[in-house]
């Protein structure tokens, strides 16, 4: 029986895909994306709409927490500073969103370029309280800059025109979100088949080994934090377009904890992973609210209840996954794929 990964050249070893079977998948997933607004209800576009942002931002975030091995606390930051930029952007200066949303993805890495300088002498809990003041002090500034960012007030959103469509509807929107999704993903994917990402997987592993080998900590480190705070921008400005009005309260601190728990339920340092803790954190309200309703007509304080559970169910979820799963999802992904593949030789 064979099992593993056997590859000869270089040339097989730097394929993104082992065999056809990704690709098919692949181009089968881009074939359903393309017709789900014409079937799906405006309840699940929105929420596919909501996965599609939270997998680019979780995808960023475990760039610098998964792969890095940064600790962040202050993600809501960058979203807020993707998503007011390209407010201004759009709003004031009248740039169009195909222009508005990477300047705004710009100012968010030179933001996060800022804030990544503490990661050079700080570490584990340290840098998280860091991240953490870096999350307060965007935040004092956005309430307080009112000339430029309206304040508690905050922006009404223009919709998106392409060729003179406005994307005013979840069903169009939807377009836009993915076909910047697709394009993340792959890039992370490449990312780590480069230098620069195996440089990034070194310092998480063993930084001061990885700074005797060669690897320079100031460049990669710093690296880290503006493309982790790129990909947040990418998805501030979706969650702009997306809920059509930006102000401070979208971005609170439970924003932050709610990204960090998708990377950690859906696994530390994989892509797989970050989707996955994508979905099972923006699907997991959901149906604990479609379980509310169903059981209101029985139990009429039930809404209430499972409602007001909601945090608590997360916090469980995350003891549950450091307890029993520390690689989260894409560890239990991994497992079941390894079975089906053995599957026929068991036997």
């Amino acid at each position: 029986m064979q099992c593993g990964g056997f590859r000869v050249t270089y040339r097989s070893d730097e394929r993104i895909f082992d065999t056809v079977v990704p690709i098919v998948g692949l181009v089968l997933l881009l074939g359903v994306l393309g017709v789900v607004p014409r079937f799906a209800t405006t309840y699940w576009l929105d929420v596919l709409n909501r996965i599609g942002i939270a997998t680019i931002g979780a995808l960023g975030l475990n760039i610098l927490v998964g792969y890095t091995g940064q600790i962040s606390i202050g993600q809501a930051a960058f979203l807020a500073v993707g998503a007011y930029s390209t407010a201004i952007l759009e709003a004031k200066m009248g740039l169009p969103f195909y222009l508005a949303i990477p300047l705004a993805a710009l100012i968010t890495a030179a933001v996060g370029l800022v804030f990544g300088v503490p990661s050079l002498r700080l570490r584990g809990l340290y840098l998280a309280i860091a991240t953490l003041a870096a999350y307060f002090i965007t935040t004092y500034v956005i309430i307080h800059w009112e000339s430029m960012t309206n304040g508690v007030l905050g922006f009404n959103m223009p919709p998106a025109m392409v060729f003179g469509l406005p994307l005013d509807s979840d069903a169009r929107i939807f377009y836009l979100i993915y076909a910047l999704v697709i394009p993340a993903i792959l890039f992370t994917k490449n990312l780590f088949r480069t230098r620069v990402g195996r440089a990034f997987i070194a310092i998480r592993d063993r930084d001061v080994a990885a700074s005797v080998m060669g690897v320079s900590l100031f460049h990669y480190k710093l690296l880290a934090f503006v493309i982790s705070s790129f990909y947040a921008g990418v998805a501030g400005g979706l969650m702009a377009h997306h809920s059509r009005i930006v102000f401070p309260d979208s971005f609170t601190l439970l924003v932050s904890i709610d990204y960090l728990a998708m990377i950690i339920i859906g696994g530390l340092g994989s892509i797989v992973g970050s989707i996955f803790g994508a979905v099972f954190m923006t699907l997991l309200p959901e149906i604990l609210k479609l379980s509310a309703t169903s059981l209101t007509g029985l139990y009429p304080q039930a809404f209430g209840f499972i409602a007001s559970t909601r945090d608590v169910v997360f916090g469980l979820a995350v003891i549950f996954f450091l307890m029993y799963e520390p690689q989260g999802l894409a560890r239990i992904w991994q497992s079941l794929k390894s079975y089906w593949k053995l599957w026929p030789y068991a036997y």
